[in-house]
């Protein structure tokens, strides 16, 4: 038994012993776990610094002597050095009661020079890289720079430039970087191909997409280079062309770009199916929402039953009924669409659906891509703000409002999930582009006044506050013209644009005395609709004339130089309708003015006067190529006291009826002084086209024209007594000819008018040029 007992007690001894030994191991195994999870360290060692100093590297970590630190801090300690960008490699470890940071220092850039660059300057292309002088060198971000120089020379068209770069050691780890620049010859687009056309032909729509062929002065407009973002935006231009004009079928199949042989001109080709054209069908409105009454709504609607299908009409009438909506009390209701195809007979049946929408409002409206417009230049776009119920439509609208604007190369507008569910964000990508603009202007007439010019600097976005901007110089042999002009669009934070202008004419034409006249309009316009808006504006003006001959002139001349300087303080409304596609080459739509002006609120003049002009534009041919237009205007003006000064009345000439002189028709004494009338007619009937063998990227049509013009009447105290003509209602006429040139410098026209119809004082004049605006 003893002997069997110590056999068991030592078999006891060894179990203890082995448990008191794996209980000693997982003590110390835990005690291990422990030091490194919570570690203490008294000494931070920095090693590899150079010109980093050691308290910068110990103040960008989270550990810190004395305190217990674990793999986290290590963790968070090496991403905030590698943050700092001093550091190309970050290594921690502890040894004993000490922590070993060591540091690899990036190289220290001392200078950054190009080199082979002309086409782009030192100044843009600092503004481009990322590296910069002492900061850190890095090859990655290099590689970058090389890419981003590369990409600035593809959007002027140098696409075959290439970059390479040279590094220079120096000492103290700093290095010199030359950016080696090969610019390459300018890549031009040799032609634009439309595949499927069939409605429209190709000149049309090339007219229509912002990329242009490339010709003798496309490097003034630089619309000739290729960009990819540039041909998808022509895609969006050709769709809505075609969805406004009844093609609501139409669709891109392809688009694209490819060298030619040579490898330097682009040939484009877009390849569509433009499918039929449809009428509007029945348009029916359908409301599911109590208090909304679908007729009350229908006089909102643009969209009108065998009219030529429009998705911008549908869009308009979707805005419209929106807005009445939210006005009667239902911000979130919201307006869709339905069409229904009748295939046979290609109309479009329209239904607006009226629901209650999902109640969702706006969290924020967040802004990005703007690097010079301000944030609330584009803001102000919206009829929305943070807080108010989300409405697509409202949205779209601002997108619409934000493009027409000019300022950006593109805009989109998306949402994302705010921090509750009927939360939303609004997310606003533009990207800014040029709003600056140089232009030269000229004119000729074989009158008096001969050859003049104008060069003019403009801002549309002055500063990134949306503001524009005007400085004009100008004039010919005998005359001069200053002009500053600045527009606020939205004074005092409402939808009214307000501005002056101030100018200084001086006029040596008249053969007898010269004017010098000097004017400041103060104005303020607001919109009524998208189409109609109105002008108010008060006008102050001085002239002062001067005799320079002892020539007789007509004694209402003569009271004015005797009495000069003259002033006028007037005020002005003008309401102005425009429903133009193109203002520079218009081909569908109206244009009307009507101006009344009161003078008499202080200064010499006192006179009540209306005048305007209504165009209208319209293509006549199948492929919308021959423009057709009709234009009638007319003015009056009477005494508010006393009798008119010469200067005050309406005068008439080439400006309105072409073939004759400025001034060049209505009452004219026995000096030949045209003496201007109180009431005046005009009428145009003109008819534009290409011209076959001038390729229509050069931007030259032709047109053919008839214009009438009457002006009579007179509300002068002496007009010169029986020697005045023209005091009677007789009319004048002309037909000639014109080339219409959509030039680099604005468009520009030449005219060849020949009187047909004329009284035998009037004064005529066959060649005129000067720039086509109408409007």
């Amino acid at each position: 038994m003893k002997a069997g007992s110590k056999f068991i007690g030592a078999v006891s001894a060894l179990a203890l012993s082995t448990c008191v030994a794996v209980s000693g191991a997982g003590v110390a195994l835990i005690a291990a776990s422990t030091v490194a999870q919570a570690a203490v360290v008294s000494v931070i060692d920095v090693r590899g610094n150079q010109r980093v100093d050691a308290a910068t590297v110990r103040g960008n970590i989270t550990i810190s002597p004395g305190k217990s630190f674990n793999n986290s801090d290590i963790d968070e300690s090496i991403k905030r050095l590698f943050a700092t960008g001093l550091f190309s490699d970050v290594r921690i470890n502890q040894q004993g009661s000490r922590l070993i940071v060591s540091v690899d220092e990036y190289l220290v850039v001392n200078q950054i020079v190009f080199n082979g660059n002309k086409k782009i300057k030192d100044k843009q292309l600092e503004g481009i890289v990322q590296t910069k002088p002492l900061g850190p060198y890095s090859e990655t971000t290099v590689e970058f720079d090389i890419q981003s120089i590369r990409d600035a020379y593809d959007r002027i068209g140098r696409g075959d430039a290439t970059v390479t770069t040279q590094v220079i050691n120096l000492a103290g780890g700093r290095v010199n970087i030359a950016f080696e620049i090969t610019e390459g010859d300018r890549t031009k687009i040799s032609s634009i191909n439309f595949v499927g056309n069939k409605a429209y032909s190709n000149g049309r729509l090339s007219d229509v997409i912002a990329t242009k062929r490339s010709g003798l002065l496309a490097f003034l407009s630089r619309k000739d280079i290729y960009d990819p973002d540039k041909l998808r935006a022509d895609e969006e231009l050709l769709r809505r062309f075609y969805y406004n004009r009844g093609y609501a079928d139409f669709r891109i199949i392809s688009s694209s770009a490819e060298l030619d042989s040579s490898g330097d001109d682009y040939v484009i080709t877009i390849t569509l199916d433009e499918g039929e054209r449809y009428t509007f069908g029945d348009i029916e409105i359908d409301s599911t929402v109590t208090g909304i009454d679908p007729e009350a709504v229908r006089r909102h609607v643009e969209s009108r039953t065998g009219a030529v299908y429009s998705a911008e009409k549908v869009e308009n009438s979707l805005v419209a009924i929106s807005e009445a909506a939210a006005g009667e009390g239902y911000p979130f209701a919201q307006v869709t669409p339905r069409g229904n195809r009748d295939f046979a007979n290609r109309t479009i049946s329209v239904t607006y659906l009226i629901d209650q929408g999902q109640r969702a409002y706006i969290e924020r409206i967040e802004i990005r891509g703007n690097t010079r417009t301000s944030d609330y230049v584009i803001r102000r776009e919206f009829d929305l703000s943070e807080g108010d119920a989300y409405n697509q439509v409202l949205v779209r609208r601002a997108k619409k409002r934000l493009e027409q604007l000019g300022y950006f190369k593109a805009v989109n507008i998306s949402t994302s999930p705010g921090s509750e569910p009927d939360r939303v964000i609004v997310v606003v990508d533009v990207r800014d582009q040029s709003t600056g603009e140089f232009s030269i202007g000229a004119g000729y007439s074989t009158g008096s006044s001969g050859a003049t010019a104008e060069i003019a600097i403009s801002e549309r976005n002055f500063l990134g506050r949306g503001q524009y901007i005007k400085v004009a110089v100008g004039g010919g042999v005998e005359t001069r013209n200053y002009t500053l002009s600045f527009t606020e669009p939205y004074f005092l934070g409402y939808r009214l644009a307000a501005g002056f202008d101030i100018a200084k004419t001086e006029d040596t034409s008249q053969d007898n005395y010269d004017i010098e006249t000097t004017s400041v309009v103060l104005r303020v316009a607001a919109p009524i609709s998208d189409r109609l808006r109105t002008v108010f504006a008060y006008n102050y003006s001085q002239e002062d004339y001067n005799q320079k001959t002892a020539n007789p002139v007509s004694a209402p001349i003569q009271d004015a130089i005797d009495t000069s300087p003259w002033v006028k303080s007037s005020v002005s409304g003008t309401l102005i309708y425009d429903t133009i596609d193109d203002r520079s080459m218009p081909r569908e739509g109206i244009f009307a003015r009507m101006t009344a002006e009161f003078a008499g609120l202080g200064g010499d003049a006192q006179f009540a006067k209306v005048t305007g002009k209504g165009s209208y534009y319209r293509s006549i041919s199948d492929y919308g190529d021959v423009v057709g237009m009709l234009s009638a205007g007319g003015g009056y003006v009477t005494p508010t006291s006393g009798d008119l000064r010469v200067f005050d009345q309406l005068f008439v000439g080439g400006e309105t009826i072409r073939g004759f002189k400025s001034q060049g028709i209505g009452p004219r004494d026995q000096y030949g002084d045209a003496l201007g009338g109180t009431t005046y007619f005009n009428a145009t009937a003109e008819i534009g086209f290409p011209i076959p063998i001038v390729p229509r990227d050069f931007g030259l049509r032709g047109a053919v024209f008839a214009d009438a013009a009457t002006l009579y009447g007179s509300g002068l105290l002496n007009e010169g007594g029986a020697n005045v003509d023209g005091l009677n209602m007789e009319w004048r006429a002309s037909v000639g000819g014109s080339l219409i040139w959509a030039s680099p410098f604005g468009p520009l026209r030449f005219d060849l008018g020949f009187p047909v119809v004329k009284e035998e004082f009037d004064e005529t004049q066959v060649f005129r040029f000067g720039t086509s605006g109408r409007f």
